[in-house]
């Protein structure tokens, strides 16, 4: 059998995936949502695995604020993140094909982003978005590898619904407190990867209707089971579509057609 990819990149992975897992790998697309903190480990580990297609969303610049923790803008202050990422992942892998969309995620065209890719990865830092993510992928069929972190603690899981993100949790919290270490964007950000190169492959256990949260201060870890929520919209399928009035406020859902 002949294989498209370069096994002298991935010889060490090989070892772990196979031939077959890699080929599987160099045919994938996947979408990352959000250049940031998660988003510059999940892209850069997810470029150097040989992923097919990446696209890459973001409509914010780089600051020197964020240089503390999303590290693949080094030198790119003023740029905007997904143009500054594309440049990181050329840089790392050519082989790499990636679609840039350097402009917010939002109700109008979030099911035209979404519908190319196998796997979405959530990496925003906002309640709203993550909504918006699950729902779409819901109705598209495509499976959620969420992530989100708070100071020294961070969580990761994946929805295909169901459950869906919405029998975790219902509606948004409010947080005003933006603390957080680079280094547990950068361990959560690469647990996202994982997972994404696990649905991908079939290798391992897949966190599917599980959440991992942990705290790398005490560094210790334990695994939540989700349950599918009987009066859950989307896992009811009565949500029919994406309608703007469901990611405002709480994140209720308040429209289903």
């Amino acid at each position: 059998m002949t294989y498209s990819f370069d096994f002298e990149r991935y010889k060490r992975q090989l070892e772990v995936f196979g031939s077959e897992g890699q080929e599987k790998i160099s045919n994938s697309s996947v979408l990352v949502v959000g250049a940031g903190g998660l988003g510059s480990s999940a892209i850069a580990y997810l470029a150097a695995a040989g992923i097919g297609r990446l696209g890459i969303v973001d409509g914010d610049f780089v600051e020197k604020s964020n240089l503390q923790r999303q590290i693949i803008h080094a030198g790119k202050i003023g740029e905007n993140k997904a143009e500054s990422a594309a440049e990181f992942v050329e840089r790392l892998n050519p082989d790499v094909v990636v679609d840039i969309y350097p402009y917010s995620i939002n109700p109008k065209n979030v099911l035209s982003i979404l519908e190319p890719y196998d796997v979405i990865v959530g990496c925003p830092d906002s309640f709203n978005v993550r909504f918006l993510l699950n729902d779409a992928c819901a109705i598209l069929s495509k499976p959620f590898v969420h992530g989100a972190v708070y100071k020294t603690e961070g969580e990761v899981g994946v929805f295909k619904s169901p459950p869906c993100y919405r029998c975790y949790l219902p509606k948004a919290r409010d947080f005003l407190d933006r603390a957080i270490l680079g280094v547990s964007t950068g361990v959560f950000g690469c647990f996202q990867a994982m997972e994404t190169l696990k649905i991908i492959t079939g290798y391992g256990e897949v966190l599917e209707g599980k959440i991992l949260r942990g705290d790398l201060d005490t560094m210790k870890f334990f695994e939540i089971k989700i349950p599918k929520r009987e009066d859950c919209p989307v896992c009811g399928k009565k949500l029919k579509g994406i309608y703007e009035e469901n990611y405002l406020g709480d994140n209720e859902v308040v429209r289903y057609e």
